[in-house]
């Protein structure tokens, strides 16, 4: 269990990753930074991981035993499936309550530092701007510095705006310096003196020039992404999902916000109903020696059904609250439908039928 969590975390770390260099990279941040930051990502697929970590291991575990015959063995000594079933359901029970802490604490924690990472890589503007070059400080934002003298004072800046479709905006200095905003999550400004400020009307080849002594504008344009982290249900902890009014945050991020918080709490029963399942699959019914190759191809199809159905399910909750019982409902028809299997008796009839009248 431990070796397939850890090989599935590194797979899912090593293509996370990727989209993390470009951003530090060309913001100048260290390696330490980038580490950090694609940690802070594993917390969250962790929750999805572990169910089907633990199904591979228990379908693999039997298996095992049913190849080398150990489990006719076992059988034969008169242990039930239930029994033999046992060992799947204490694992289950344990990567339940990692699975658990991980939705009530480490997720919310994990996206907060996230978030809080981020703001600081965009802030760090001193950093982006490279002499002699163009610097992409932001979409549609380009920013040249010929030099940089020992004070950090900017010589010879060129920026180019395209954040306004509407207007192209161009602008030269002959220096400038950066300007901290009023709080430290607030974007930074740069001063720019003596220079021109060149813009094209819209739809027209009529050109405005300005000149000015000095002009002060700002770097980030991420108002609107900064206000998505905020209402990131991801980054909030159960007190705050189901604390929430739909006044203060409206409809939309309400049923977001109830449908997060309740998938937190029904994502560890799917430990218990994937357990289940693999186990059912394997032990229940007639043994056959050719293999158990229909059995294995039942168990995936059947778990990747499941897991199709709670995303589907997901979607729909969000849409319409009355849905929100049927997250916890899938998994446990699910857990009982396999354990009513896993009583079924060693000639594959029905425990229930061994009582029935004849």
């Amino acid at each position: 269990m431990v070796l397939v969590t850890i090989g599935l975390s590194a797979i899912l770390w090593l293509t996370q990753s990727l989209r993390f260099i470009e951003m530090t990279v060309n913001r100048g941040s260290s390696v330490g930074m980038f580490v950090e930051l694609t940690l802070l990502v594993l917390p969250n697929f962790m929750s999805f991981i572990l169910p089907v970590a633990l199904f591979a291991v228990v379908l693999f575990t039997y298996n095992k035993l049913i190849t080398d015959r150990e489990l006719v063995v076992m059988r034969a000594a008169g242990i039930s499936h239930m029994a033999l079933a046992r060992p799947a359901l204490l694992l289950a029970f344990a990567t339940m309550l990692f699975n658990l802490l991980l939705n009530v604490w480490l997720i919310p924690l994990s996206v907060q530092r996230f978030h809080l990472l981020q703001t600081e890589l965009r802030s760090a503007t001193s950093s982006l701007l490279q002499e002699g070059a163009f610097n992409q400080i932001a979409p549609n934002l380009t920013v040249y510095v010929g030099a940089k003298s020992p004070k950090g004072e900017l010589l010879d800046v060129i920026v180019h705006d395209r954040r306004n479709p509407r207007r192209t905006v161009t602008i030269m200095a002959e220096r400038g310096a950066l300007l901290k905003g009023p709080t430290d999550d607030s974007p930074p400004k740069i001063l720019l003196i003596n220079g021109t400020r060149q813009q094209v009307a819209p739809n027209s080849t009529r050109l405005s020039l300005l000149y000015f002594d000095n002009y002060a504008m700002q770097f980030s344009n991420d108002s609107k992404q900064d206000a998505s982290h905020e209402h990131d249900p991801r980054g909030c902890y159960l007190d705050e999902l189901f604390g929430a009014t739909e006044a203060s945050l409206g409809p939309v991020t309400y049923r977001e916000y109830q449908v997060e918080g309740h998938q937190r709490l029904a994502a560890p029963l799917y430990h218990f109903a994937f357990a289940l399942l693999a186990s059912a699959c394997l032990l229940a019914g007639w043994f056959n020696r050719r293999g158990q190759g229909d059995r294995l191809i039942l168990a995936i199809g059947l778990m990747i059904g499941v897991q199709a159905l709670s995303l589907v399910i997901s979607n729909l909750a969000t849409r319409h609250l009355a849905l929100v019982p049927l997250l916890y409902i899938t998994p446990v028809v699910v857990a009982l439908g396999a354990l009513a299997a896993l009583t079924t008796l060693r000639d594959g009839t029905p425990l229930w039928r061994r009582f029935a009248p004849r």
